[in-house]
This record gives structure tokens, C-alpha cells and sequence, in this order.
């Protein structure tokens, strides 16, 4: 060889399946194996590793005796045997003799006793009494082959396809299935006629055979094939009641429609059902979080089919609804299941009250604790856009879309949906990197800008101690930022810690003059506080020590509901006192700059009697 010949491709490795058999055809020697053609067959194709093989077989002496038979008239049963060629267990002479016979032929093989049933470590069973150590002859009809489907590695089940169904998704439990079905023995008998109308059934509820189930969980919709079951997966069912006696059945099967039905809360509540009609590449086509989609549903109360209170084809001018999935524009168990559906899907949605209509607007005619029905057609839907290759700008302005869409969330005070929003886009910034200068300062103000804002959403929704958590981030990055001073003190006041919001609110005006006006309104306020808590206080401790001794005392909280209340908690700016109801913040940026809330019940207590009390687990105190 020379040194510009390519090098010889190596060997195949052989599985171990392939190693024996071909250790096993060691055996077969120069007469051995014998085949004499009765009646020729048709065509010209064979069987191969992974047909199903369908056969009569007749086993003589060489004298001609009759030593076994499936033919009914040398004393079998009527019914043909069935291999798999490459699975199924069986003789060297059949594995050897079978793949050289064709379809509907007639063949004598000729066997000597170690390829038969004298075979060492023969992998089949004699019956009794068999002369396994003779030379014998084997009478084979080939009456059909074809590519089978293994169902069970035991061979109980095999499928034949008759005809290819459409799309690819096949049904499993507990899918819905409409089918048309016939049964038949081994030997032809039908013992299960079909009908007009499908059977209808749910798989694994034991509605039908097992081995029927698994049968048609391979099936795609509108295939036809014929179902290959033994006893051992013949279960009892109302689709079949009477198996007594029965060897083997032969269910012909086809596949009508099958409905895909998903418990979405895994309480039976929420449920989808979706008739699969084959497209779709599911899971890659179905919408991402903020993926625009575009729908057509019909709602109505679950047991009342004629009371629609919403059709888009009728009350929309027959335009779809649009809608971004993530902003909370349709009720949660609308949207979990449309983010489940395929373009082109019908789907049917049974929902009950609490991820209905409870806790979403309710139309007029749909009364509270009302399960729903929907009927939803998914036209189709766009993806969020793929920051990949985009340019730096390109970036800040898709960034920008997400981020205004979190502040309409926010202003129709939907805080949870907001938060999320500016979280997604700050994850996303993780995978941002600024080239120069320039962009590095547009990408910090606006992370800076995106983490006040999921503070503001935190502070609306009375987690403040998140809020000064989202706070502190921006601070961490650059201690003198006004505007996360300015929301952490308010953070801090709504808490109660009134020493920390003082001193936020103080280091504002010290590292920009120009936010003195609003600084000046937040210490007012904060004093006002104060004093209210004081004078609240005083009010609860009124007396405390005026008792005689051995005489107890109790000191209590106000309840929520009591005279005294704190004020709205709304700061006062210098703009408020001009009276013109809006607040200049210190900066350009006006993303819920200086938003703030109402005090939670904490906070309007004094604040000293409110750390002791915390501190020892205790809202109310008895002193002696």
C-alpha cells in the first residue's frame, strides 16, 4: 500500500444479537439443511431481521408419519404460527430456511437432528414424546410477512400497519380514543364485529384490552393496522367482556381521532382537551413566554352549553383576540393552557371559578364561582425576538419594549406581572456585554433603572424589606444614586425603621442639591409619621405605670379597624406644596421614581415599642 492510499475503513462492530447467530450457523454443515420447493410463490421479495412471519407447519418422519401439525386436518388447531424474524425464539432450520422463502410459497425442509430440536442449547422446548433425535421433515407455508411493529419485548403484542396514519404524535393514557375496531381468533372467527359508531374509550381505565391499548398507543391518527395480542394481555373490559377460552386475538384497528386531555393542577380541576390532528412540531411550536398570540374562543358556564357570555366571532367583529402571554390579559387557566397548544390547534378547556373568572374581571353573565368552558382555537403566535447577532442598540431597544410593557403592568397595578417582566430583562442583561465606555453606561443606568423598578414593585405589593434588598443593588454599584436613596428611605419609613429612611433621605440633598425639594417633603413626612406613632403610643401607654403595685397592666396593639389611623403615607414634595400634584424627581428617569404606599400595620408603631416587641416574638405584653 502506498503512503497515498487512505487507510482500510475498520471493521463493523457485530452486536452480540449478531455475534451468535452467526456462531450458531457454525453448525450448519453440507447437508444438513435440505429445502424442496412444493409451490412456488409471488414476487420476489423475503423476509428479513424484524418481519413478522405468518406460516402453517407440518413435521413428518422420513417414512411421512405426521409427528405435529397447525393443520386442522393432520390433527391441529387451525391456527398459524407467528415469528419475528431476529426476536422470536425458534429452530436453526426455520431462522436459516425462512428468509429464503416468498410470500404465499409452499417449501419441504429436510433437517438433520442438530439443527432441529436436538440442536445443543436449543432455545426451543419439544413437545413430549417428540423424536427430536430423528431426521425429520418440515412441511412450511409462507402465507404472509411484513414489517412488524414490537410492541412487547415478549412478543405478545406486534402490530402490522395496513395503512401509514398521519402527523406524528401518537396517544398514551389518558388520552380520549375514537376507534373503529374488529376482532378476530387466531384461526379467522370473528368474535367482535364492528359497528357504525367508534368505540370510544380512555386509555388506562381498563375500557379495553391491554395489549389493545398498547397496540394503539404506537398508532398515529387515521392509521390502520392489525393488533397481534396473546392471553397474557388480554385483561377483561367493557370494550370486550368475553375472553374465556381465547389463545390469541387479532384486533383490526382504525384510528379515528384521539383527544390529548391534560390535567393542568393534577386535581382534576383545570382540564384541557385538545383533538390531535397531527400538526405541529410539538414541544419546539408551542409559544414561549411573551410570544404574542392570536386566538379564537367561545366561553360558557360549564354545565349550561347555550349560555355563552363571549365569542370573538360575534362579540369581537369575528377578529381573534391578541394578547402577549405573561401579561395577565386573560384568566391564569386560559393561559396555561394556550401556552400548551400547536398553531392550528382546537382545543376544549374545562376551568373552575378560582383560575376563571374569580380572580380575573368578570363578564356581567358569568356568576361568581362559575366553572367555565372555553373552546379555543390557536391561529398561530410570534416569538419573543432572539437577541442573538443583534447590535448593541438593537438590544436596548427590544430591551425597551419588554420594559415598557412591564410599566403599563405596573401602572394598571398588576405588580406581580410587572415584577416579572423587569426580572426577565434583567436575566437577559446577563448575556448583554457593552464594547466600549459609552455603552456600558446606557447598559448600567439601565439595569440600575430595572432593579428600582422591581423595588417599586415590591414596595407596592408590602414587601419592603425585598424592596430595600432591590435597592441596596443599585447602591452597591453606586452608593450617591439619588433615586434608590430616595426609594429605600421610603421603604424604610413604610417598614417602621424611621432612623434608616432619616438618614437615606438626609444623604440625599448632600450628594445632589437638586433633589432637596423632595427630600424636604420626605423628612416632613417622616416626622409626621413619627409623631402620630408617638402620640399613639402615649395614647396605649397611657396610665402603664400609674397602677398600684401587684396590680397588672396590659399594653396592646390598636387593631387595624380601631379609631386611630395613620395617614395615606403619600410623600410631599415640593411640587405638592405648589399645588400642582406631581412631584419633580431628581433625575430624568421617571420609572416609578418616587412611588409610594401606604404603611402596613408595623409601621405605624412606635418604633421602639415595635423592636422590643418583634424581638421577643410578641404583639401583646403584660407588665407587672
Amino acid at each position: 500500500m502506498s503512503h497515498d492510499d487512505p487507510p482500510p475503513a475498520p471493521a463493523k462492530k457485530k452486536s452480540p444479537a449478531e455475534e451468535a447467530a452467526e456462531k450458531r450457523r457454525e453448525k450448519l454443515t453440507p447437508g444438513s439443511l435440505m429445502k424442496a420447493v412444493i409451490r412456488s410463490g409471488r414476487g420476489d421479495a423475503t423476509p428479513a431481521d424484524g418481519d413478522q412471519v405468518i406460516l402453517h407447519c407440518t413435521i413428518r418422519t422420513m417414512e411421512g408419519i405426521v409427528v405435529n401439525s397447525t393443520r386442522r386436518e393432520h390433527g391441529g388447531k387451525g391456527i398459524p404460527l407467528r415469528f419475528v424474524l431476529g426476536k422470536s425464539k425458534m429452530i436453526l432450520g426455520f431462522a436459516e430456511g425462512f428468509p429464503t422463502m416468498l410470500k404465499g410459497e409452499i417449501a419441504m425442509f429436510k433437517m438433520e437432528p442438530k439443527i432441529h430440536y436436538a440442536e445443543d442449547d436449543c432455545p426451543v422446548t419439544p413437545p413430549d414424546g417428540f423424536p427430536k433425535d430423528d431426521e425429520l421433515q418440515f412441511e412450511v407455508e409462507m402465507l404472509d410477512f411484513f414489517k412488524a411493529k414490537v410492541v412487547t419485548e415478549d412478543l405478545g403484542v406486534v402490530k402490522k400497519i395496513v395503512d401509514e396514519g398521519k402527523g406524528w404524535e401518537t396517544p398514551r393514557e389518558p388520552y380520549e380514543v375514537t376507534a373503529r375496531i374488529t376482532a378476530r381468533t387466531a384461526d379467522g372467527k370473528e368474535i367482535l364485529p364492528s359497528k357504525e359508531v367508534p368505540y370510544f374509550f380512555t386509555l388506562g381505565k381498563s375500557e379495553a384490552p391491554k395489549g389493545l391499548e398498547m397496540g394503539i398507543g404506537t398508532m398515529a391518527r387515521k392509521e390502520k393496522a392489525t393488533i397481534y395480542v396473546t392471553n397474557t394481555y388480554l385483561t377483561e373490559s367493557s370494550v370486550m367482556p368475553q375472553l374465556e377460552g381465547l389463545e390469541e386475538v387479532h384486533f383490526e384497528v382504525e384510528l379515528v381521532q384521539f383527544t390529548q386531555v391534560r390535567d393542568m393542577l393534577g386535581d382534576g380541576r383545570l382540564i384541557k382537551r385538545r383533538v390531535v390532528d397531527g400538526s405541529g412540531e410539538f414541544p419546539m411550536d408551542c409559544p414561549l413566554h411573551d410570544s404574542l398570540l392570536r386566538v379564537h374562543y367561545k366561553g360558557m358556564l360549564l354545565d349550561e352549553p347555550k349560555s355563552v357570555f363571549y365569542d370573538t366571532q360575534i362579540d369581537n367583529d369575528g377578529e381573534p383576540l391578541e394578547f402577549c402571554s405573561g401579561e395577565g390579559l386573560v384568566p391564569e387557566g386560559f393561559e396555561m393552557c394556550v401556552r400548551l397548544m400547536l398553531p392550528g390547534e382546537k382545543s376544549i378547556v374545562t376551568c373552575p371559578p378560582d383560575f376563571a373568572y374569580d380572580k380575573f374581571p368578570r363578564p356581567a353573565n358569568v356568576p361568581e364561582g362559575a366553572h367555565v368552558r372555553w373552546e379555543i382555537e390557536l391561529l398561530g403566535f410570534e416569538v419573543p425576538k432572539d437577541w442573538t447577532g443583534l447590535t448593541f442598540k438593537e438590544i436596548m431597544e427590544e430591551a425597551d419594549k419588554i420594559k415598557n410593557t412591564g410599566n403599563r403592568l405596573f401602572k394598571e397595578g398588576k405588580f406581580e406581572l410587572a415584577k416579572a417582566k423587569y426580572e426577565k430583562l434583567l436575566r437577559e442583561y446577563n448575556h448583554v456585554h457593552p464594547q466600549d465606555d459609552e455603552e456600558g453606561k446606557i447598559f448600567a443606568n439601565s439595569r440600575s433603572s430595572l432593579h428600582l423598578n422591581v423595588a417599586a414593585c415590591y414596595q407596592k405589593m408590602g414587601e419592603y424589606r425585598k424592596s430595600i434588598e432591590a435597592c441596596n443593588k443599585v447602591l452597591d454599584a453606586n452608593p450617591v444614586h439619588v433615586k434608590a436613596l430616595y426609594r429605600r428611605g421610603m421603604s424604610y419609613m413604610l417598614g417602621g425603621d424611621f432612623g434608616d429612611a432619616k438618614n437615606d433621605f438626609e444623604k440625599m440633598v448632600t450628594v445632589d442639591k437638586s433633589s432637596e425639594p423632595d427630600a424636604t417633603a420626605a423628612l416632613v413626612k417622616l416626622k409626621q409619621k413619627e409623631q402620630e406613632i408617638e402620640k399613639k403610643a402615649r395614647k396605649q401607654f397611657k396610665g402603664l405605670f400609674d397602677k398600684k403595685p401587684g396590680e397588672i397592666s396590659e399594653v396592646g396593639v390598636e387593631s387595624k379597624n380601631g379609631g386611630d389611623t395613620a395617614g395615606s403615607g403619600e410623600a410631599v414634595t415640593s411640587r405638592d406644596r405648589n399645588g400642582s400634584g406631581k412631584s419633580s424627581p431628581p433625575s430624568a428617569e421617571s420609572d416609578h421614581a418616587f412611588d409610594e404606599e401606604r404603611p402596613g400595620l408595623i409601621g405605624r408603631i412606635w418604633p421602639s415599642a415595635r423592636r422590643i416587641f418583634s424581638s421577643l416574638g410578641m404583639n401583646r405584653c403584660t407588665i407587672l
